[in-house]
């Protein structure tokens, strides 16, 4: 179907807009429309559309016949939350905004139909404004081996340029006297009348002789190595999710090493740490707590004060709280949380959404409670104050429900679970099955919906005024408790301080926190309000937005408190615990996120990228008056003030355990994001110890990851589900997509994928680490080998006068990066393992060593040219200064070319071969057959070659049989030269690991000795220590939340301590 701009479009229900519409009507007569925007912010959750009245009436085909209007908007543009324009119809104009928009890629929900015309389509549609170029990744330590062979090839030029040299002056000079030599040749290849002419012939044999410096081999053998590991990633039982069938899957093989290099991670929010689920699991009501079941945080806070309880940790535990009956122990701990159920059976909720467990409020028994009006309010608000839709399911006699937030469906299945469950809803009315007066017998009750003032970002709360089925009118309130308690009248307030009490406790247990009110009307006062608010609503222009809030602003004053309630955001399995190692292993953590602000920064408490204590930075776009000149310089002035001030105050804070986040909103984004800006933002966000950007576009996703890959130069790895994400995905240094409920598109644009967020922990902190410490070695190792080979012939040279005569007979030259040195080296790419993967988790300190690129720094890879060189020095001149003029045989033969090439071939395939024994940590039978099986095949084509006539025509007959075999020296001269070699790197390694020792260097002390398991404190505290220091998390957390408890508890020590001599006086 061809669309064109202008073109009235039906969409029926489940289908997905082929374009950018302007809503016109739907099914509902009044104009509302229910869209999800998966593909465009990753939220499942409902979007609520209105259309304008004055369309309204455009209900059916027919209706369009004699339709005509204008519409006068902004240019195609990628802001997904913003839309300016005007209607011009019947010759009024009627302004646009973003709630009258459906977007193309979002889907059409619970409502038959909708009409609209085409604002926007193509490439000019929001969607694909966001779109991205998808990039050609390589890695990091690919660049840099392109660096290292630009410096080998510099060599190999240089020394084919010396060589030149030495050819042309031998050629001038001592060529006429070689007359044996029949000189000049035919070719004119050797010609002491033309020297520079046989010179630049020399230069091309020497480049080609030389040419075992360049290690062609190595990029095969590093594909075969990262497909291997490819292959093992994918086998990875412990990344695959039983819950859906699916494995971890490496798209792509080139990035291996980058996954052991990542600094900083950009995350999505919902679907990828979230499940987009929220249980309800305390509330507040008249000052009274409910809810027994703990929170996750407080939990682990008693867990791990357990544990520091434990073994010789009391020893750091001063005398006196010992010795006090305050003492620091379980008792104390259990003050500090809630009864929670021992039986693990118990801790899963069998109702989705609902972990509550308290049974004062259930089975009806609330109704004994002393302030049960109290409590029949609080489950009211939560069954009537929502905009959400009710499913029936037929088949399973079930309703659920369509919400806007997933705080809205927790609320309703809460309040169904008290006997309140929300069962329809029509235009006007909402109606509600109410287990009240009598628990047994649900009575059906009608509230006629007389306003409904919506949830915004700005407002922080919503209301809804009904009218009961005994004409009484309410105002029923829920928002943030900040916005509500300003809002209290003064006998409303009876309850605000014990709630207060309680939200604190919430928060710090990691819960999203509400406020609810309400308030009675009379009449008059309503309808007088009403005719106010109807005006304000119909007004056309720039202030109708202010209006409506000024209007009802006016209404919602004089609230009576009446509770809170506690949710816990359900993240998704492990994503505490994994991004508390993750931080532990010194990875900074972004959350880019379409969610609003509110949601956003509750999630943050949730997976404890924010914690009570830590100083919240928000960065917010505020409206400028409208006298100023030019209002977006005044904006992007404010933005840098506020982000100057930010930067100070970071830098002047003294207190060591102080921690920042930074929250930004997609608006202010757009400007701090400008090449003017960027950067003092990018210079305040690497300050802070977590970031949050939310309301962002794909595009900003896009953006954000750029600025950070670029603006810090370290690696990104970018991980999301959604189609919202694929931006972000393509634009980090690796892309992680995670196939869960919003479809493959993530997957199908990432490097890597995986099932749940969990799973990227072991994918960075044990695959990552692994992969990059096997390529950097393997590296390193590839071009000492290729060194240490490649000039021993040209030291021949200078003692076959330059004459391009290889010491090496071409099968052995042909062998040794084919066959001879390429299985040991892979082996050591797939399978070596400084630690197993279980200390890798266990000591996540230990993945640093890749961000600081350890073991691929020039230091280190200059070294490992500088044991090439040694060797090669050795390897020649030993065999040289031996063989050379002397017998070596008990007939007193001596050594010839080829018997001296071969026992100095002979001699750099020891020393190669055991290098690469010392560099590996982790044998297995397989290293084992292909290093020694490699020396061993080395002896076994000695032998056949020598049998071969070929070899009559080299001077190599039974070379190995019959000439060297039978030679003590030759095998003594083998030994001589491969200690030689090793005895430097042995050295060094022996005295790093005595007095400079890598973690991974003791951990494999600790495990040698088996001190892991003989001394299980010293191993613990060894894990302690091998973590790095961060400030979120849930170890951060915890730790937060055992300083405050210590502090508490070294009060009451003091108390006591200072009581104690009055005690005795008395």
């Amino acid at each position: 179907m061809k669309l064109r701009v202008g073109d009235v479009v039906k969409v029926e229900k489940d289908k997905f807009f082929p374009a950018d519409l302007l809503l016109l009507s739907s099914s509902y007569e009044d104009g509302i429309c229910y869209v999800e925007t998966m593909n465009l912010d990753g939220e499942t959750n409902l979007k609520v559309k209105r259309a304008l009245e004055t369309t309204l009436p455009l209900e059916d085909d027919h209706s369009f016949k004699d339709f005509m209007a204008t519409i006068r908007c902004e240019d195609p543009n990628p802001n997904l939350y913003t839309f300016v324009g005007n209607l011009e119809y019947d010759r009024l104009v009627y302004p646009l905004d973003p709630s009258q928009i459906l977007l193309r890629d979002s889907k059409l929900r619970n409502t038959a139909y909708v009409y609209g015309v085409v604002i926007f389509t193509g490439h000019d549609s929001k969607v694909m404004q966001n779109a991205t170029k998808s990039p050609s990744k390589r890695s990091r330590i690919e660049k840099q081996m392109d660096k290292i062979i630009y410096i080998l090839f510099s060599l190999l030029v240089f020394i084919s340029v010396i060589s030149s040299v030495g050819f042309i002056v031998k050629t001038k000079n001592d060529l006429p006297n070689w007359w044996y030599l029949q000189v000049p040749d035919k070719d004119g290849l050797y010609d002491p009348g033309k020297p520079l002419t046989s010179g630049f012939y020399h230069l091309i044999t020497a480049l080609i002789l030389y040419g075992y410096l360049i290690p062609i081999s190595l990029y095969v053998s590093i594909e075969v190595v990262k497909v291997l590991q490819a292959l093992f990633m994918n086998q990875d039982i412990h990344m695959y999710d039983e819950d859906t069938g699916t494995p971890a899957q490496a798209r792509t093989s080139n990035l291996n090493e980058e996954l052991g290099q990542v600094d900083t991670i950009l995350s999505d929010k919902t679907g990828t740490l979230t499940c987009n689920q929220m249980d309800f699991l305390k509330c507040s009501i008249a000052g009274t707590a409910y809810g027994m079941r703990a929170s996750d945080v407080e939990l682990a806070a008693a867990k791990q004060m357990a544990m520091d309880m434990e073994g010789p940790s009391q020893n750091s535990t001063p005398l006196s709280w010992q010795k006090s009956e305050i003492g620091f122990g379980e008792s104390e701990i259990q003050l500090e949380t809630v009864v929670t159920s021992n039986s693990e059976d118990d801790r899963k909720p069998a109702i989705k959404g609902f972990s509550f467990e308290d049974n004062r409020l259930m089975n009806g028994n609330w109704l004994r409670e002393p302030n049960a009006d109290a409590i029949l309010l609080f489950f009211r608000i939560l069954s009537i104050c929502h905009t959400a839709v009710p499913e029936q399911n037929e088949e399973m006699g079930t309703v659920t429900y369509e919400a806007e937030s997933p705080d809205e469906g927790a609320f309703l299945v809460a309040a169904r679970e008290f006997g309140f469950e929300f069962c329809r809803r029509t235009q006007s009315s909402i109606f509600v099955h109410e287990r009240y007066p009598s628990y047994e017998e649900p009575i059906e009750r009608e509230y006629k919906v007389l306003n409904l003032l919506d949830f915004t970002s700005k407002r922080k709360r919503m209301s809804v005024i009904v009218r009961d089925e005994n004409g009484q009118i309410l105002l029923l309130c829920k928002g943030a408790d900040s916005i509500i308690f300003d809002r209290l009248s003064r006998n409303g307030r009876m309850y605000e301080e014990a709630t207060t009490k309680h939200l604190n406790e919430y928060g710090e247990a990691g819960l999203r926190t509400l406020a609810l009110a309400y308030k009675k009307l009379d009449e008059a006062k309503y309808s007088a309000w009403n005719e106010e608010f109807n005006k304000a609503r119909n007004t056309i222009g720039g202030d109708r937005e202010a209006m409506l809030e000024r209007v009802s602003d006016m209404m919602e004053k004089d609230l009576i408190l009446v509770g809170a309630t506690a949710v816990e955001d359900k993240l998704q399995n492990g994503v505490p615990q994994c991004i508390d190692k993750l931080a532990q292993a010194g990875l900074k953590i972004w959350v880019l996120t379409g969610d609003k602000m509110e949601t956003a920064i509750n999630i943050g408490f949730a997976c404890s990228l924010l914690r009570q204590g830590m100083k919240q930075i928000c960065i917010t776009t505020t409206n400028t008056d409208a006298i100023v000149q030019d209002p977006k310089k005044a904006v992007k002035e404010n933005i840098l003030n506020q982000i100057t001030n930010a930067t100070q105050m970071i830098k002047l804070e003294k207190d060591p355990h102080a921690a920042f986040a930074l929250i930004i909103d997609g608006k202010t984004l757009t400007h701090t994001l400008e090449d003017d800006m960027k950067h003092h933002f990018l210079n305040l966000a690497i300050g802070c110890s977590s970031v949050i950007c939310c309301r962002v576009s794909p595009k900003q996703k896009a953006l954000v990851t750029r600025l950070v890959k670029e603006g810090t130069g370290k690696t990104t790895l970018a991980i999301g589900d959604g189609a919202n994400d694929v931006g972000m995905i393509q634009e980090a240094d690796i892309g992680v997509g995670i196939s869960g409920c919003e479809g493959m598109q993530a997957v199908m644009a990432s490097d890597f994928a995986i099932a749940q967020f969990r799973f990227l922990e072991r994918l960075l902190v044990v695959h990552g680490h692994w992969c990059y410490k096997r390529i950097a070695q393997m590296i390193c190792y590839f071009f000492y080998k290729n060194i240490a080979f490649g000039l021993t012939i040209f030291y021949f040279e200078a003692f076959a006068g330059f004459s391009g005569q290889s010491v090496y007979v071409d099968w052995y030259m042909l062998l040794f990066n084919v066959v001879l040195t390429s299985l040991p080296v892979i082996s050591l790419g797939v399978f070596e393992q400084d630690v197993d993967s279980e200390v890798c988790l266990q000591f996540p300190a230990l993945y640093q060593q890749g961000p600081k690129n350890l073991f691929f720094d020039w230091y280190r890879i200059f070294g490992w040219m500088g044991n090439g060189l040694y060797t090669s020095l050795i390897v020649f001149f030993l065999n040289i200064i031996i063989f050379y003029d002397q017998a070596f045989r008990p007939g007193g033969q001596t050594a010839d070319m080829t018997a001296v090439g071969t026992a100095m071939f002979t001699c750099i395939i020891w020393a190669v071969n055991c290098q690469i024994a010392l560099m590996m940590s982790h044998f297995t039978w397989i290293q084992h057959f292909l290093i020694w099986g490699s020396v061993a095949f080395w002896y076994i084509f000695l032998f056949i070659y020598g049998e071969l006539t070929y070899a009559l025509d080299v001077n190599a007959f039974r070379i190995l049989s019959e000439i060297l075999a039978p030679a003590p020296i030759y095998w003594s001269t083998t030994l001589l030269v491969t200690i030689a070699c090793n005895l430097p790197y042995l050295a060094h390694i022996s005295f790093q690991r005595s007095f400079n020792p890598l973690d991974h260097h003791v951990i494999q002390e600790i495990k040698y000795y088996r001190k892991d398991i003989e001394d299980r404190h010293m191993w613990r505290r060894e894990r302690t220590k091998a973590r790095q220091k961060t400030k979120i998390g849930l170890t951060a957390r915890v730790d937060a939340k055992i300083r405050q408890f210590k502090g508490r508890l070294q009060k009451k020590c003091s108390t006591a301590s200072s009581n104690t001599p009055v005690t005795q006086q008395t």
